[in-house]
């Protein structure tokens, strides 16, 4: 459910000249149906075009595919690349993150610098919402992953050399953190919107589900092996993070250039707020970010792990590490099958279904009194995360069109990160006052609550169909 992945769609858009570097004389027109259940036809191509000596895939090539790879992602040389360079930059800033929280416990022992690690990372993508999801509507999306990869790499070089000098200070490690909260920040939005113009529609969700797969992978295998090369040197830890950055700049650039865009008007405080003008305004998208935040605010229970661990199953470190990885394992499963068993039908039903067994098993969970009754609960938790993830992020993508895709995304990034931050938050003071099982087990039910309201409030959402054609064709057509 706290995942941030991809927002809006508008594939076959040729004004963005990114989708799939078709040359302009073969480049087909989309047209589309006038029905509602018609999705875009495309004309074939007026001369013959040697797709095997393309530098990317085409909307051409993409015709010729059988059908049933036409809706794999990594059938699509562009997205291959765009999926390797998420995973390695998700892994790098994940081993930046722990490296660096444990030098400056190392260095100051202080519990409350340890909480601003957190804050420096997310603070810069609250602040600058409006102008990063902007600037990845009015600049080349390829563009600004590469700079903000770079500045990840020199905040990596520059933590490699910090560290070697003996005795340095800590504020110029939350000064880098700064910055590299800011780099992501802008990558998010870029990343994001850049990644559904690399497939067409048919394979959207199998995109998002990849997507997520990566960044579940990176997100359990990369703070253990944070832990692990810090233990070794902080400098080959921050070395590590450098040369993942380094390999996963080079990936961006061999995803297809953009053309040059369109002239845009004037910015001012109309096209700033125009994302959230439209999230308003379009229902669908707001019931699907709506209800991920209010769902990860009542269901998340990750901050209290170390309490259930300790006093209530009696157990140790191990199986702490087994409750915080379970729901990660769960995840990944259900991707690999949702892989080879996607959602075809009656997408919105079984989204609600999904957000509903996930207050379900976090309820389970808190009545738990043995590792293996926990334990099982955490993966059914994360499995069913993974699906409603999956559904949401393509139908907010299928019903957002292209100019405000960046803008769209931003907003949904950062009301996921506030969701993640508040939910541990309330889960804390729930604890606080009443105790962890009842703040865990009320949570789970407070989920399923809001899942049961939010279909009556967002019918549009729950009676979503089919996850493989736009919903809307650009912003005069959606508005």
């Amino acid at each position: 459910m706290h995942l941030a992945l991809l927002t809006g769609f508008r594939p076959l858009s040729p004004q963005r000249g990114e989708d799939y570097c078709l040359p302009r004389r073969n480049r087909p027109s989309p047209r589309w149906g006038e029905g509602q259940g018609e999705g875009p036809t495309r004309a074939e191509p007026a001369a013959p075009f040697d797709y095997a000596a393309a530098p990317c895939q085409t909307l051409a090539t993409m015709d010729t595919l059988p059908p049933d790879r036409s809706r794999r992602a990594f059938s699509y040389r562009g997205y291959r690349f765009f999926w390797l360079a998420t995973m390695l930059t998700t892994f790098a800033v994940q081993i930046v993150a722990v490296s660096v929280g444990w030098q400056i416990y190392d260095l100051t022992g202080q519990a409350f610098l340890l909480g601003l690690v957190g804050l420096s990372l997310f603070l810069p993508a609250l602040l600058l919402v409006l102008v990063t999801g902007l600037v990845a509507d009015r600049v080349s999306r390829r563009l600004i992953m590469v700079c903000c990869l770079g500045v990840e790499l020199a905040c990596s070089v520059f933590m490699l050399v910090f560290t070697a000098q003996p005795g340095h200070p800590v504020w110029p490690i939350f000064v880098v953190l700064v910055i590299l909260g800011s780099g992501r920040a802008f990558l998010g939005p870029a990343a994001s919107s850049l990644a559904p113009n690399l497939v067409p529609p048919e394979a959207l969700a199998n995109a998002v589900t990849l997507n997520a797969t990566a960044w579940q992978f990176a997100g359990i295998l990369g703070p253990v092996a944070g832990g692990l090369l810090y233990g070794i040197s902080p400098s080959f830890a921050f070395g590590t993070a450098g040369a993942f950055a380094l390999v996963g700049l080079f990936c961006v650039l061999f995803i297809p250039r953009p053309a040059a865009h369109e002239p845009h008007s004037a910015a001012n405080l109309e096209t700033l707020l125009a994302g959230v003008r439209y999230i308003w305004h379009q229902k669908v998208v707001l019931g699907a970010i709506s209800l991920d935040l209010f769902a990860v605010l009542l269901g998340g229970a990750y901050a209290l792990m170390p309490i259930y661990a300790k006093d209530i199953l009696h157990a140790g470190p191990t199986d702490l590490g087994l409750l915080r990885g379970a729901p990660g394992v769960g995840a990944i499963a259900m991707a690999i099958l949702l892989s080879r068993v996607p959602v075809r039908d009656y997408a919105g039903r079984i989204l609600f279904c999904c957000v509903a067994g996930f207050g379900l098993f976090v309820s389970i969970f808190g009545l738990a009194t043995t590792i293996w009754a926990a334990v099982p609960a955490l993966v059914l938790v994360g499995a069913c995360d993974m699906v409603s993830v999956s559904i949401r992020e393509t139908i907010m993508q299928l019903w957002t069109p292209d100019e405000v895709r960046g803008r769209v995304n931003a907003v949904n990034s950062v009301f996921i990160g506030a969701s993640n931050e508040l939910g541990e938050f309330r889960a804390g003071m729930v604890a606080t006052w009443l105790g962890a099982v009842v703040a865990v087990v009320a949570g789970g039910i407070g989920t399923m609550l809001v899942a049961a309201i939010w279909s009556q409030l967002f019918p549009g959402l729950r009676t979503q169909r089919s996850l493989d054609r736009p919903m809307v064709e650009g912003l005069e057509a959606a508005e």
